[in-house]
């Protein structure tokens, strides 16, 4: 919902007529957030530093066009006048005058008051106008003056109240508020009878200009008069003045004049032919109440407003036309009109003609291109390719987002960029008749040619084509020339005509195209006069523009030298609209499309040179001298004044010690920080577009750190002699020490040895207590190993019975011999009884692991695993267990699914590991 109301909010604008554009001179705005005072600015002067003062009511102001300062008067009284001569600046108030001078970098005030000077009928007086005349100061009231000379102070009152005082001719005029004006003659005052038709009016300033005397009334309009008569001032403007209050005027020169008014802003009238431009805050100034207007030495005009300060460049070589309301939005291209110029924007198509603005019907989107051919405008534009004839906008075609139009002198027809690639039409008087070149669909931006048949193409994001074509236009080639040139980045190709030959700005160097290798070469002359240009925007055959450093250059060509214009940073500062930046050239003048309008910059009037420059470096807010002492490691700030407020004023670069590049001035001020120590020095230098030219050197001293001091390096020396003869104390404390410890030491020694030789002796007692113990476990062996000789007799025994048993029949003879062989294998029942002792011994350790491992097991269980251990068959077990050979198998099956063994795991092996 809110997008369809800011849409029709800007249907409705765009479909009236606009008043608020104009082409004006150049208008530098200063709010009082920059300046950090007040917000009216009763009075201007220069000083003989160049520098501009402002009485900006309770404070008292100073720029030098690089830094603001601000000061205040001991009784903080609103300052209303001031006025500059020689080194000093005068200044007046409420109930006080005296004068500023510059001391060490600030400004100093002298009152010049005494104490009878506000008593009585003067008591509230306040100081609105400072002049001198005679080599006297005069410091005037609205009902008083009071005259400064050497050093002494006169008193004058006026006989009547008056609005300012103005010298005319060598003499004092006296505006008074109801009685006409009068001719101060020492304390007289003697009244101009013949001008009499203004008495009962306020004067607001009274100027003699070519043998003419104009006078400013507050609200009946301008005046002229001579020594015999008064009358109106013959001029249209003269009207509108008497509705808009006139605060203050001035005059330029014998033919330019300035009014502020209180209402619309200022005025700056051409008496030549009668016209004027109005500047009011809603086309340049930022309040429309003028209170003060001074002329400075470049003849630009400097306007104190009722809120804020504005520095009007009259005198500039550049005029701009900005769109403050944000109607027009970014301007793609321009073209001239009767008595005006057609715009096309990323908004619309607009038409500016007798100081209005309107746009054209139908044309609302994104308007790329505008190209006159006859009296018809060719007009790219997003939703197609229109055509304006003076009256109306009829789309012709659907060539969506026409960049450029480019005629061609080799194939006679009109060549056409655009987001699909190329179009070209055969006939100028039809645009709907149109062709693509084949084969090639992708956003082309520009196009050059230099031989029929062939253009050379960029695309709008990279890459370098040449295009061939035959006849009927179909394409016989398409080759990605950067690429196959190995130029990797190819973004943004610049294709630039001049003198009948095309260049290629890719990546900051220039390639021509050498036919007969086929190949990009680099262009000797143009790598060497445009090194690091980052963009450039052709003219006519004689002129371009270069983009250096962030700056505008215009090139001409004078004989085989280059000449560099600039056109300074200020009229164009943040936007300039890149890859899309135009210049049109209208006369002598170029026009350049920026994103809230456009600026008109006259050329061969550029007198930028190496002009002098006043440097003046500050340490903790202190002005550098000879005697300041820099602190290691601190800041400095440098303030680069130029001398020069308006178009003349330099673009200054910087080299530290004379290291490293070029460093840009921005805005005449540099902040250097970790400095070593020792002399430092910055050279300033102004780029004429050839060679950097040295306009000034400013050279300080950082003091060496601390730690580096007279004082420290004394420390230093004691402290290290001391650690010498700490370090030989030391070593004969040590050395003492160590002989002390080496007797202790041969006593541990001592000892040790002692404690060794009993330690090897116990050593030796518990190996031969070991050794018994081996003794008693081999014995034990035996004993087991004649057990188990025992054992298997006994099976013997058994098998010897069941073979008699087999072979004998006589059950008498049968018995007998199975008694001899049964007592003579008998096993004694203690014999078995300390086998199994034996046994457990042995094998105790084995025993006591298994069954912290296996608890479940049986004391059975156990008996088996220590037979399995001693790696006996079944057959042996079964005697020793009193079981049969089935009977150890079966125990042994139950024994292995209590060990959570598999049947591939072998019990013996699971035995040995424990």
């Amino acid at each position: 919902m809110k997008r369809v109301i800011l849409s029709f909010t800007l249907l409705l604008f765009l479909g009236n007529v606009l008043q608020a554009q104009e082409l004006l001179p150049f208008v530098e705005n200063f709010t009082k957030s920059e300046y950090g005072g007040d917000n009216q600015n009763w009075n201007i002067a220069q000083g003989k530093d160049k520098a501009i003062y402002f009485a900006n009511n309770h404070y008292f102001l100073r720029y030098n066009g690089v830094k603001w300062e601000k000061y205040t008067l001991p009784n903080k009284t609103v300052i209303r006048s001031v006025f500059a001569d020689g080194d000093r600046v005068y200044t007046g108030s409420y109930k006080e005058f005296g004068y500023w001078q510059r001391i060490s970098g600030k400004m100093k005030y002298k009152s010049l008051i005494r104490k009878d000077l506000f008593k009585g009928n003067s008591d509230n007086e306040e100081i609105w106008k400072i002049f001198k005349f005679n080599n006297r100061i005069y410091f005037q009231s609205f009902n008083e003056i009071f005259i400064y000379n050497d050093g002494k102070v006169e008193k004058i009152r006026f006989p009547f109240q008056i609005s300012y005082c103005y010298l005319i001719d060598g003499k004092v005029y006296v505006a008074s508020v109801r009685q006409g004006i009068y001719v101060m003659n020492g304390s007289e005052f003697i009244k101009k009878a013949n001008w009499s038709g203004i008495d009962h009016n306020v004067i607001h300033n009274i100027e003699k200009r070519n043998d003419r005397i104009y006078i400013f009334t507050k609200t009946n309009g301008v005046y002229v008069a001579d020594e015999s008569e008064i009358k109106a001032w013959q001029n249209a403007l003269n009207e509108k003045l008497k509705q808009e209050v006139i605060v203050t005027a001035k005059f330029v020169n014998d033919s330019t004049l300035a009014i502020g008014t209180g209402l619309q802003g200022l005025y700056v009238v051409d008496l030549k032919n009668g016209t004027y431009k109005n500047f009011n805050r809603e086309n340049a100034i930022k309040n429309n109440a003028v209170l003060s207007i001074m002329v400075d030495k470049e003849n630009d005009l400097w306007l104190g407003l009722d809120n804020g300060i504005a520095h009007v460049e009259i005198n500039s070589s550049v005029n701009v036309f900005s769109d403050n309301l944000g109607i027009l939005g970014s301007v793609y291209g321009i073209s001239t009109i009767d008595d005006g110029y057609l715009f096309v924007t990323n908004h619309s198509v607009f038409i500016y003609k007798n100081k209005k603005l309107q746009s054209v019907p139908n044309s609302q989107g994104q308007v790329w291109d505008i190209y006159k051919i006859g009296s018809k405008y060719v007009i790219g534009h997003n939703d197609g390719t229109f055509i304006y004839d003076g009256n109306q906008l009829t789309r012709v075609n659907g060539v969506n987002g026409g960049w450029s139009m480019y005629k061609s002198e080799f194939d006679h027809v009109y060549f056409q960029p655009n987001y699909s690639g190329i179009a070209l039409y055969r006939d100028a008087n039809d645009f709907s008749k149109f062709q693509l070149l084949p084969n090639l669909r992708k956003p082309i931006r520009t196009i050059a040619q230099n031989r029929p048949n062939e253009i050379w193409a960029a695309d709008n994001y990279r890459s370098l084509y040449r295009i061939k074509y035959d006849k009927n236009f179909n394409t016989t080639e398409i080759t990605n020339v950067s690429q196959k040139n190995g130029i990797k980045n190819d973004f943004g190709v610049k294709i630039f005509v001049y003198k009948n030959e095309i260049l290629f700005l890719v990546d900051k160097i220039w390639y021509t195209f050498n036919p007969i290798s086929e190949k990009l070469v680099r262009d000797s002359i143009f790598n060497k006069a445009f090194k690091n240009i980052s963009d450039i925007l052709p003219i006519d055959d004689d002129n371009f523009i270069v983009v250096n450093a962030g700056l505008l250059y215009v090139i001409s060509q004078v004989n085989n030298e280059f000449i560099w214009e600039l056109i300074p940073e200020k009229y164009y500062e943040g936007k300039l609209i890149y890859e899309s930046s135009k210049a049109f050239k209208v006369g002598n003048t170029i026009l350049l499309n920026l994103d809230d309008g456009f600026i008109s910059y006259e050329l061969g009037k550029s007198d930028h040179q190496a002009n002098e420059v006043k440097v003046e470096g500050f340490y903790q807010g202190n002005l550098i001298t000879e005697d300041t002492e820099v602190a290691y490691n601190q800041s400095v700030e440098i303030d680069v004044v130029p001398g020069n407020y308006g178009y003349n004023r330099q673009d200054l670069f910087y080299k530290l010690n004379g290291g490293g590049d070029f460093e840009r001035v921005i805005k005449g001020q540099l902040t250097l920080n970790n400095l070593h120590s020792g002399d430092q020095r910055v050279d300033f230098y102004f780029f004429n577009g050839k060679e950097y030219i040295m306009v000034k050197k400013f050279n300080f001293e950082v003091n060496s750190p601390w730690y580096f001091s007279f004082w420290m390096i004394l420390v230093y020396i004691l402290i290290i002699s001391g650690s010498f003869f700490l370090y030989y104390r030391w070593n004969k404390f040590r050395y003492i020490q160590k002989l002390e410890l080496k007797e202790e030491e041969l006593k541990h020694q001592q000892k040790i040895l002692e404690l060794e030789l009993k330690a090897e002796n116990e050593l030796n007692v518990q190996e031969y207590e070991k050794h018994i113990l081996e003794l008693e476990v081999q014995s034990k062996s035996s004993e087991v190993a004649g057990k188990s000789l025992s054992i298997a007799k006994q099976s013997e025994m058994i098998e010897n019975i069941q073979n008699l048993l087999e072979s004998e029949n006589e059950i008498g003879k049968l018995k007998n011999e199975i008694r001899k062989v049964i007592k003579i294998n008998a096993l004694n029942k203690h014999e078995w009884e300390a086998f199994e002792t034996n046994l457990n011994q042995i094998h105790n350790e084995f025993i006591i692991n298994l069954t912290r491992k296996f608890p479940s097991l049986t004391s059975k269980d156990v008996r088996l695993c220590v037979y399995l251990k001693m790696n006996l068959s079944s057959k042996e077990i079964a005697p020793m267990m009193n079981i049969s050979f089935r009977g150890v198998e079966l125990h042994r099956y139950r024994l292995r699914k209590k060990l959570n063994l598999t049947q591939d795991d072998s019990l013996n092996k699971f035995m040995l590991t424990i």
